[in-house]
């Protein structure tokens, strides 16, 4: 029982953390997309939103929701393959278009599969 209760603590502490790293995101304007023209950051035009739903390689593809996926957007958004009004955290055709596009524009398999390969030319 001790166990149960510290694993979940860890797990509560850990996801603390990360909200309060995405709330000091948020309030710096740097998860919210690209700046706004009146915003100082417009005036540097290389400035780009932070993307901080996920920091892994994990295979991400059409059809799944969550943090992989919002990464991805994020990425993409970033390089203007996909809108930031797609950034839903959803994989859908929109973002598999995207991702293909990207893919095939980096010498990729475009197979609309954000593998290892994928993940690394989106950091890189």
């Amino acid at each position: 029982m001790e166990f149960v209760n510290a694993q979940a603590l860890r797990h509560a502490v850990k996801r603390t953390a990360v909200l309060a790293a995405t709330a000091g995101l948020l309030t710096a304007g740097l998860l919210t997309g690209p700046a706004s023209a009146d915003s100082p950051a417009a005036a540097r035009p290389g400035t780009l939103a932070a993307c901080a739903y996920y920091n892994g390689t994990a295979l991400t593809v059409y059809g799944q929701r969550g943090d992989r996926v919002s990464q991805v957007q994020c990425l993409l958004a970033n390089r203007r393959y996909l809108p930031w009004g797609d950034v839903t955290g959803y994989f859908g055709p929109r973002t598999r278009a995207a991702v293909k596009k990207f893919q095939s524009r980096h010498h990729l398999s475009a197979n609309g599969k954000v593998d290892k390969k994928t993940w690394r030319a989106l950091y890189a």
